[in-house]
């Protein structure tokens, strides 16, 4: 018995593994599975994250150009407010003559001494012009070219309304 044992065929496995048949172990088949588990899951967070970042970056153009037209609006409405007086009102401003009062520490806007616009000091004889309601004084040649792009006071940006200062003035 023992001679037919090692003569018959052995119905165990061939040490020449198949093509078909592949010996893994248990262990390499759980990470192949969960490798692809995991490049999946990363694979949508970084498309939700993309999503995100997109959608943030479209929010900020669309706010930031609504902003955009909106100041430009508001800076024309504002640049026509103070876009300059016609010359006609202009001229029509008061005017005076400057006299050192010799009172230099009077705290009031009317006894500065000095032109804001140039910064020469005022001396006897010029001619200067104040303006109304705020009664700051400038140099003519100086105060008219600023009035000219400009209806507001340089020192205090009161506005100059052109009508309201001929009626002021009349």
């Amino acid at each position: 018995m023992l001679t037919s044992s090692f003569m018959e065929p052995s119905s165990s496995p061939s040490l020449n593994p198949s093509p078909s048949v592949s010996i893994m172990d248990p262990r390499e088949h759980e990470l192949g599975g969960n490798f692809n588990l995991i490049v999946i899951v990363v694979a949508i967070v970084c498309a939700v994250v993309c999503t995100l970042g997109l959608n943030t970056m479209l929010i900020c153009i669309l706010q930031c150009a609504n902003h955009s037209l909106r100041q430009t609006v508001q800076w024309v409405a504002l640049r026509g407010l103070n876009s300059g007086m016609k010359k006609q009102d202009v001229v029509a401003l008061p005017t005076s003559t400057y006299t050192n009062s010799g009172s230099p520490t009077s705290p009031s806007p009317s006894s500065t001494s000095a032109c804001a616009i140039c910064l020469i000091d005022f001396s006897n004889g010029d001619t200067i012009r104040v303006l109304p309601n705020c009664a700051h004084r400038y140099h003519v040649s100086c105060i008219d070219k600023w009035l000219l792009s400009h209806s507001s006071c340089p020192t205090c940006r009161h506005q100059l309304k052109s009508k309201d200062s001929i009626e002021h003035i009349v």
